[in-house]
C-alpha cells in the first residue's frame, strides 16, 4: 500500500563526535583509528557500482511508497551529478568519510540537500557494501573471461600454424616422446578454457543481491528485494540476511579461480623463459617483449614471461590472505571485512596484466622449426615407438617389448648413436626377429604422425582438436 509523500525533513546537524554515529558518541575518534577505519583509498573504484545500487534501491523506495516521489527524483539526478564528477575526475574524496557509500552521500548532501538523508532508509552500509562488491566481482570475472577468450584465440591461431612442427615432449624436463607444437599449444588452450569455466561457474553462484538484507536482520519497511535484485542483474535476491552481509565466499571462489588461472599463466611463462634461452633456441621473442641489460650488451630477457611468472605468486597470497581474514569470523559482519578488497583488485588487476602480456607473447614469438625438429630426436625419443613395434610386429607383450628395447637404447648409448642410427645387426644381437621396417618408426616425425588416437599429437588430430577448440571457446 503507497504513503503519503514525506514533507522534507531538514537535514541532521552534524554531530562534532562523528557524521555517521555521533548521536552515540561525545567524543571524537583518535587519529589513528580514523587512519586505520578509513578505506575510501581502495573501495573508491567501486564508485559506479555503489550509485547503480544507490540508484536502484531509491526507485524501489518510490516504487514501494516508502519515499516521495520528488525527493526519488532528486536522489537520483543527483547521485547521476556525483557519478559524473568522479568519473570525470572532478571529485574530491574525503578520507575522513571513511569510505565510497559516505562520501557519495555527503555529496549528495551538498548537492540536494535533506531528500538524500531519505536515501539509507531501509538499508546498511553492510547490504550496501556486499552488494557493491559482488556487482565488481562479477564484473571483473565477465571482463577476465573475454581475456582469456583471447589468449585462447591466439593460442589456436599459431596451433594451427604449427600443427606439423615437431618437437620434443618432456616428462621430468626429460625429452620424452615427439610431439607437435601445435599440440603442445592446444593444451594451454584446454586450461584456459577450464579457467573460463570456473570465472563462469562463480559468477553465477555470486549473481544473488544482498540488498535489502540491512546490517543482518532485513528491515520492517516494505522493500522490494525481488525489484531491486532485478534492477541490478541479478538473478535474485540473497534468501538469508545473515549470510547476504557476511558471506565473501563469493570474493573467495573467484581468487581461487584466479589463483588457477595464474598458475596456468606461469607454466606458459616458464616455458616461454626455457625456450627462447640459447640452450633451447625453440623460439624468439621481439624487441617488444624483451629487455637488455645495463651491463651485458649481448642479453635479450624475456622479462615479461618472468614477470608473469612472478605475479602468479602475488594472486596465489591473494587467495591466501582473504581466506586467512575471513577464517575466524562470527556472523556476522565485522571490520575485519573490509579487508576483503584490496587483494581481490590486486589479484583481478594482476591477472588481467598477466593474460594480456600472455596473449602477445604468443602472437609475438617466432618458431625456430629447426631447433624444436633437432631436439625432437635427442635422448632416443622414439624408444616407446620401437616398443609398440615389437608388440605390434613380434607378438611380444608389451612388458618383455620394454625391456628388449631398453637393451637397445643402451647399446645405442655404448656406440654414442642416435636409435634410428644403430644397424639393423646391432638391434639383431638383441631380438633376432628384428627387420628392416623398425626403421620406418624411429623418426620424429613418424613417431608424431602415429600418434592418432583421439587427442593424440599427430597433426592429423591436432587439426581435429582446433576444429573443436573454435567451437567450444571462441
Amino acid at each position: 500500500m503507497s504513503r503519503k509523500p514525506q514533507a522534507p525533513e531538514p537535514a541532521p546537524a552534524k554531530d562534532s563526535a562523528n557524521p555517521l554515529w555521533g548521536g552515540r558518541f561525545e567524543a571524537a575518534a583518535a587519529d589513528i583509528l580514523q587512519a586505520i577505519n578509513a578505506s575510501i583509498d581502495v573501495d573508491k573504484r567501486l564508485y559506479d557500482e555503489d550509485i547503480a545500487g544507490s540508484k536502484a534501491h531509491a526507485e524501489m523506495l518510490v516504487a514501494t511508497g516508502i519515499i516521495a516521489v520528488a525527493d526519488g527524483a532528486a536522489i537520483l539526478q543527483g547521485l547521476e551529478t556525483v557519478r559524473q564528477e568522479i568519473a570525470g575526475g572532478r571529485f574530491a574524496f574525503d578520507v575522513g568519510l571513511e569510505d565510497i557509500h559516505m562520501n557519495v552521500e555527503a555529496r549528495l548532501a551538498q548537492l540536494i540537500g535533506a531528500p538524500a538523508g531519505r536515501l539509507h532508509t531501509a538499508r546498511s552500509r553492510n547490504d550496501q557494501v556486499a552488494t557493491d562488491f559482488r556487482l565488481w566481482v562479477r564484473r571483473a570475472l565477465e571482463r577476465t573471461d573475454l581475456e582469456l577468450k583471447a589468449l585462447q584465440a591466439s593460442l589456436i591461431e599459431r596451433a594451427e600454424e604449427q600443427a606439423d612442427t615437431i618437437m620434443p615432449g618432456f616428462t621430468h624436463l626429460q625429452a620424452a616422446q615427439p610431439v607437435t607444437f601445435g599440440h603442445h599449444l592446444l593444451a594451454y588452450v584446454e586450461m584456459f578454457g577450464r579457467d573460463r569455466g570456473r570465472m563462469r561457474d562463480c559468477a553465477a553462484r555470486l549473481n544473488e543481491c544482498p540488498l535489502g538484507a540491512g546490517a543482518l536482520a532485513g528491515t520492517s519497511f516494505p522493500i522490494d528485494r525481488h525489484g531491486t535484485a532485478t534492477a541490478l542483474g541479478f538473478a535474485a535476491p540473497c534468501e538469508n540476511s545473515m549470510d547476504a552481509v557476511s558471506a565473501r565466499d563469493f570474493a573467495l571462489e573467484a581468487l581461487a579461480a584466479c589463483a588457477i588461472a595464474a598458475t596456468h599463466l606461469s607454466r606458459i611463462a616458464e616455458e616461454i623463459v626455457l625456450w627462447s634461452s640459447a640452450q633451447f633456441g625453440f623460439i624468439r621473442l621481439s624487441d617488444r617483449f624483451t629487455t637488455g641489460s645495463s651491463m651485458m650488451p649481448q642479453k635479450r630477457n624475456p622479462d615479461a614471461a618472468e614477470l608473469v611468472r612472478g605475479k602468479a605468486g602475488r594472486i596465489l597470497g591473494a587467495f591466501v590472505a582473504l581466506a586467512a581474514t575471513m577464517k575466524g569470523l562470527a556472523l556476522t559482519y565485522s571490520k575485519d571485512m573490509q579487508e576483503d578488497k584490496p587483494p581481490v583488485f590486486d589479484a583481478f588487476d594482476a591477472l588481467s596484466l598477466c593474460v594480456r602480456a600472455s596473449e602477445g607473447m604468443v602472437r609475438d614469438l617466432v618458431v625456430n622449426r629447426d631447433a624444436m625438429e633437432a631436439a625432437a630426436g635427442t635422448g632416443h625419443s622414439t624408444a616407446t615407438d620401437l616398443a609398440d613395434w615389437l608388440v605390434r610386429a613380434l607378438g611380444l607383450p608389451f612388458r618383455e617389448a620394454h625391456h628388449v628395447t631398453g637393451r637397445i637404447v643402451r647399446a645405442a648409448e655404448v656406440k654414442g648413436l642416435a636409435l634410428a642410427a644403430l644397424s639393423l645387426d646391432d638391434m639383431r644381437v638383441i631380438e633376432p626377429r628384428v627387420t628392416a621396417d623398425v626403421f620406418g618408426v624411429l623418426t620424429p616425425a613418424r613417431s608424431a604422425a602415429s600418434r592418432t588416437s583421439y587427442g593424440g599429437t599427430a597433426p592429423t588430430q591436432v587439426r581435429k582438436q582446433i576444429a573443436r577448440a573454435k567451437e567450444r571457446f571462441l
